[in-house]
Parts: C-alpha cells; structure tokens; sequence
C-alpha cells in the first residue's frame, strides 16, 4: 500500500473511512464534552461511549488525529487532574494511598476507543487485550496531574472488523509511569 490511507486488496479500509465525519468533531475536548459521550450523545446511541465518572479516568482530551502520532496512523493525548479527594485513594491502600495500576490503563482503553469513535466509525468499544505493561511509577495522592499518550500502529475497519491497536503512555507530573505496547480495542455492533 502507498503513502496514503484507503481500500486495500484484502477489502480492509484503513484510517480514511469516516474522515468526513471526523470533520465535524473538534480536535479537543473538555470536561463536559467528554461527559456528553459517556451519555452516548456525542457519537449517537449505540456507538463508542466513555464510561461515566467515576471511570471516567480524564478531564480533558488536549490532541486527537487519525493520521498523526509515531506511527502516523493516529493519537490521543488527554488530561486527568489528581487530587487527594478521588475515589480510589480511600481504599487503595488505607494509609497508603495509591491510584491502581490498571486505572491508568483502563484510560488508555477508553482513549483507544474515544478516537475509533471520533473517525466515524461505528459500533460500541469493547478493550480485547494488551501486549506488555510496565508500571515503572506511582500515582499518589500529591500528584497533580496525568497525561495520557497513545499512539495507534493500527486502524483497520473491515465489514467484519473495527479495530484499533495502539501503543500508550502515563506520565504524572512529567514523570513516565506506565508503558503499554499493542493495546487493542474494537468496535461491535451487536
């Protein structure tokens, strides 16, 4: 396949399918606009859908495209404010708070699926796996602020597949502490 993104011999469309309805979604979002896809109003009923807080694990989405990121198949990069007043630090540990790992992961899941839904394609997301993790840090209560990186390797749209893979990263306050490689999220209809 050449430099640019379309149908392949194998009848898979890569990234482009749905850029003109990526046209009329923003390339930021804030607080409430990611509330409004957790509701299922911002890509219509039955299609990619934040969770609502206290899942939601991000205030903001700073960055999202189809075609940029390390592998110029797409990115997300998105903002999640930490204060000692979220949910988890009260049970994970009692008097030694800890954001969980797989929190900060479950962000990358929804990001993957958040920009699956900002192409225009269809169809509700659903986390299939991840390749390798690494927490090389920890979110305590005295952080102020994540920053989420994902970059997809992959987005492919067949008549029996919608899917996304992608690489990702946490840093809090500047400072990597999670790594993901092959991260994987589909789109179902049914």
């Amino acid at each position: 396949m050449g430099g640019g993104a379309g149908a392949r011999r194998d009848g898979t469309q890569e990234q482009e399918r749905g850029r003109g309805r990526m046209a009329q979604y923003p390339s930021s979002f804030d607080k409430e606009d990611l509330l409004k896809c957790a509701r299922g109003e911002l890509f219509g009923p039955g299609n990619a859908q934040l969770p609502l807080p206290p899942m939601l694990m991000m205030d903001r989405i700073t960055e999202i495209s189809a075609d940029g990121g390390a592998h110029g198949a797409g990115h997300v990069v998105a903002e999640f404010d930490i204060n000692p007043d979220l949910w988890f630090f009260e049970c994970h540990f009692p008097g030694n708070p800890i954001m969980p790992g797989c929190l900060g992961l479950d962000g990358l899941w929804q990001l993957t699926g958040f920009n699956l839904g900002w192409r225009g394609w269809q169809g509700r997301g659903y986390a299939l796996g991840v390749g390798e993790v690494k927490l090389k840090g920890m979110v305590r209560p005295e952080r102020k602020m994540l920053r989420y990186f994902v970059d997809f390797t992959k987005a492919v749209q067949t008549r029996r597949l919608t899917m996304g893979v992608a690489d990702g990263r946490v840093e809090a306050d500047g400072e990597e502490i999670y790594q993901v490689k092959d991260m994987k999220v589909a789109l179902s209809e049914s």
